[in-house]
């Protein structure tokens, strides 16, 4: 789906009234199979929702009703999205048995190491 620049930063409305208020609807002929009816319907929808930028289309049903909830639904799918915020990680010290345990795990490495002399030909 396309998208435009957003007009507003996030947090976006989500509730129905709001969008239905800041919405731009285009109609249009649907694509795809369907045959001369197709053709002759207007039931296919674009909704652009200027303050985000989220341009949302539906085309599913052959009915102008339907892919309107449908096209709604996917809006406020993709504002949802759009408004979530990543909650800030806690940063954590590791505890006293995660450190005991990684020096002896690097004690055992340094030892194998140190055990991997030269070979010495006695000739």
């Amino acid at each position: 789906m396309p998208r435009r620049e957003p007009l507003v930063p996030p947090p976006y409305a989500t509730d129905r009234e709001t969008l239905e208020r800041e919405v731009e609807v285009d109609v249009f002929r649907a694509s795809g199979p369907g045959g001369q009816h197709v053709n002759k319907t207007e039931s296919a929808l674009r909704l652009t929702h200027p303050p985000s930028g989220v341009v949302v289309i539906a085309q599913d049903s052959s009915s102008q009703h339907r892919n309107r909830e449908t096209a709604f639904g996917r809006l406020v799918e993709r504002l949802e999205r759009l408004n979530y915020v990543p909650k800030k990680r806690v940063a954590t010290k590791p505890t006293a048995g995660s450190r005991k345990r990684r020096i002896e795990g690097k004690k055992q490495r340094g030892e194998t190491k140190r055990q991997r002399g030269r070979v010495r030909h006695d000739d």
